[in-house]
C-alpha cells in the first residue's frame, strides 16, 4: 500500500506532531497550490510556507513572495527564474534545483500539485529523499506507478492523497482492514456535457470544455473531466495507493459533488465521505493527517437546504475513457504512461484549437495502440516515451 491505513503508520513519523510543518509546495501559482497557500496562511500555528515553486509565472510567485515569506522560491522556467526577487531566502532555478530542494533535510512535507508529466521528476525526488508527500500529480502514479511504488518501499516514502476522490477513499479507510475492501465506488460529476449524446461532443469549443459546472479548475484537468478522462485517470492512480484490482473499482456519476467516493466492505455496508465541493477540504486533510482536521477548512454541509442528490451508472459507450483505463492497467507495462502523455497531447492540440473535442480519446487509442509495447525499466526511460509519444501526436495533428 503506498498509502498509510491508521494513523500509527510508522512512516508517519518523519512528520512533527508538535510545531508548524515546513510545506513545499510544488506549483504554488495553480488553484490547489493557491487554496494550500490560504490554508497555511490561516494556520501558521499548524503549518509554515517553507519553498513556493513554479512553472512560468514568475509575476504571480513574485506576489506569492511578498505575501508569505518563503525561505525558498523558485521556477522550473531557468530564464524567468532571474525576475524573481526575494528579501530573507534563496532562488531556486530549473529541475536540477527543485529536486535537491524537495531532499532538503528541513521540508517535512512535499505538495506536489504541478500539472502533468512536468511534475513527475519532483515527486520521483521527494520520493527517493524518503518525504511525505501530499500527492496532486496523478500522472506520476498513472504513468510511473510501478516505478514510483518501489522507489517509496526502498526509501520508507510515503503517500497523501490530495484528489478529493483519493481522499475520501483514504479518510473511509481509516481504521479498516484493507483485505476487507469489496469495491472502491469513484464519484464523477460528469462535467459539463454529461447529458449530451457522442453526436453532440462535435464542434465544442475550448470555452465550453472548461466551464466546469462545480469545480474550479485549471484547463487542462477541466477538458479531463470534460471527457471523463480525468476519472480514467483516477482509476488508475487508485489501483496504485490502495493495492486495489482495477475491476473491484467503479465510476458512478454523481452531479452534485457532495459524496467524494466511497468504499463497499464485504458485509455489504459502504463508507463514503461528504463535503461541500471544495480542494482545501482533503488538502487541509493530507498537510495535517495524522494530526487531526484543520478546524473550518470548508463551509459545513446543508443536508437539509440540499435536499437530494442523485446517481446515474456512467455510459461508457459515448464515454470510453475509463474502459480504456482498465484496459491499459490489464496490459501493464508502458501502457498507461502512453495512454497519459497523448491524453496530455490531445487535450494540448485541442485548447490550441487544433484537434476536435471528439477526436481526443481516439488520439490517445491509437498512440497506446502504437507504443504501448515499448519497455520502461526507469525514470529517464518515462521522460523519453513521454517525449516520442506527444511528438508522434503533433506531426500527426499540426
Amino acid at each position: 500500500m503506498l498509502v498509510p491505513f491508521n494513523t500509527e503508520d510508522s512512516r508517519l513519523n518523519k512528520v512533527p506532531k508538535h510545531r508548524p510543518r515546513n510545506v513545499l509546495i510544488l506549483g504554488s501559482t495553480g488553484s490547489i497550490g493557491i487554496s494550500a497557500l490560504e490554508i497555511i496562511e490561516k494556520n501558521r500555528d499548524l503549518f509554515s510556507p517553507f519553498g513556493l515553486i513554479a512553472g512560468t509565472n514568475s509575476v504571480e510567485l513574485n506576489n506569492q513572495i511578498q505575501k508569505y515569506s518563503p525561505k525558498f522560491a523558485g521556477l522550473s522556467d531557468i530564464y524567468k527564474s532571474k525576475d524573481l526577487k526575494i528579501e530573507n531566502g534563496s532562488i531556486v532555478s530549473g529541475v536540477s534545483e527543485i529536486c535537491k530542494l524537495c531532499a532538503h533535510p528541513d521540508v517535512d512535507i512535499v505538495l506536489a500539485t504541478i500539472v502533468g508529466m512536468a511534475g513527475i521528476e519532483s515527486v520521483f525526488a521527494a520520493a527517493t529523499a524518503g518525504k511525505v508527500i501530499a500527492l496532486a500529480n496523478k500522472e506520476s502514479l498513472v504513468s510511473g506507478g510501478e516505478l514510483l511504488k518501489k522507489e517509496i518501499e526502498k526509501s520508507n516514502s510515503v503517500i497523501l492523497p490530495v484528489d478529493s476522490e483519493h481522499s475520501a477513499i483514504f479518510q473511509a479507510l481509516q481504521g479498516e482492514n484493507p483485505n476487507q475492501i469489496k469495491k472502491l465506488i469513484l464519484t464523477a460529476s460528469g462535467g459539463p456535457f454529461f447529458t449530451r449524446s457522442r453526436a453532440d461532443l462535435k464542434g465544442i469549443t475550448p470555452e465550453e470544455a472548461i466551464k466546469h459546472p462545480r469545480w474550479n479548475m485549471g484547463r487542462k484537468i477541466s477538458v479531463d473531466s470534460a471527457t471523463m478522462m480525468n476519472k480514467a485517470l483516477e482509476l488508475i492512480e487508485a489501483h496504485w495507493l490502495f493495492n486495489v484490482d482495477s475491476e473491484k473499482i467503479e465510476v458512478v456519476v454523481h452531479p452534485q459533488s457532495i459524496i467524494h467516493s466511497s468504499v463497499e466492505f464485504e458485509d455489504g455496508s459502504q463508507i463514503a465521505q461528504l463535503s461541500n465541493p471544495d480542494m482545501k477540504g482533503p488538502i487541509s486533510y493530507a498537510l495535517n493527517y495524522p494530526r487531526g482536521r484543520v478546524v473550518g477548512a470548508v463551509k459545513s454541509l446543508d443536508l437539509g437546504a440540499l435536499g437530494r442528490i442523485d446517481f446515474v451508472n456512467l455510459d461508457q459507450n459515448r464515454f470510453p475513457a475509463v474502459k480504456m483505463a482498465k484496459s491499459v492497467l490489464r496490459q501493464g507495462g508502458s501502457a498507461s504512461a502512453v495512454m497519459n502523455s497523448a491524453n496530455e497531447a490531445a487535450v494540448a492540440l485541442f485548447l490550441d484549437r487544433k484537434l476536435d473535442f471528439d477526436c481526443i480519446e481516439s488520439v490517445v487509442d491509437q498512440s497506446i495502440e502504437k507504443f504501448a509495447s515499448e519497455k520502461v525499466i526507469n525514470l529517464a526511460d518515462l521522460i523519453e516515451l513521454d517525449k516520442r509519444v506527444k511528438n508522434n501526436i503533433y506531426e500527426e495533428n499540426v
